[in-house]
């Protein structure tokens, strides 16, 4: 992004941080590399937690209207891969009212049913050759690769299962789920009840077994 601002030749910016209501709480204006970096030191010092991985993590988009379709959902699956261990399981929960929210998002998915090869298809594309909603297949097929996830929503089960996803209409449900992929009948679990507005460190810390919540 730094570099496309540079060739656009962005001069100058108005950056803000929002708190939980929607309202203003710190802004940052001028050169677009300093005081960005600016912005993400302030929101660091409130939003980020340190996670030790776990077997399970429950995580949410914030509710609506950030988790108006799937595509938007995927932002906070990217916070779960820092909380999950390899092999093992995401609870999403985003209702997806508008639906997945993008053609060809949708459809790389429907087309290419090996995770592992679309994700070599994807790395081999040219900067120059990108293509609309690349960016967030690449993301989802990453957190994929690396977790089962489960999908509460309203979407139908065919869509969310072309996704690679499992879909699931409640959050009993979708426990039940997680509790039969687990190997054990004991595991650790994160719940993040705002994937959107949280920084999950992939750093260790001691001690923390149980949940992250922010």
């Amino acid at each position: 992004m730094l570099y496309a601002a540079r060739k656009a030749r962005l001069a100058f910016i108005v950056n803000v941080v929002l708190d939980e209501q929607k309202k203003i709480i710190h802004a940052v204006a001028g050169d677009v590399q300093k005081a960005h970096a600016n912005g993400v030191a302030f929101v660091r010092k409130y939003n980020q937690v340190y996670a030790q991985p776990t077997d399970l993590v429950i995580v949410t988009n914030g509710g609506y209207p950030l988790d108006q379709n799937l595509y938007q959902a995927v932002k906070g699956l990217s916070a779960a891969e820092r909380a999950v261990k390899e092999g093992g399981v995401i609870l999403l929960l985003a209702e997806a009212i508008d639906g997945h929210g993008g053609e060809m998002f949708y459809h790389m998915f429907e087309e290419e049913r090996d995770l592992a090869t679309l994700m070599e298809k994807i790395l081999a594309i040219k900067a120059e050759d990108t293509v609309p909603d690349q960016w967030q297949v690449q993301v989802l097929v990453r957190v994929l690769l690396k977790a089962r996830v489960i999908l509460v929503s309203s979407l139908d089960d065919k869509t969310v299962r072309n996704f690679h996803m499992v879909p699931a209409h409640s959050l009993d449900e979708a426990m039940n789920l997680a509790k039969a992929m687990l190997p054990n009948e004991t595991f650790s679990i994160n719940v993040i009840p705002d994937g959107v507005s949280v920084i999950i460190s992939p750093k260790e810390i001691v001690n923390s077994r149980t949940k992250v919540s922010a």
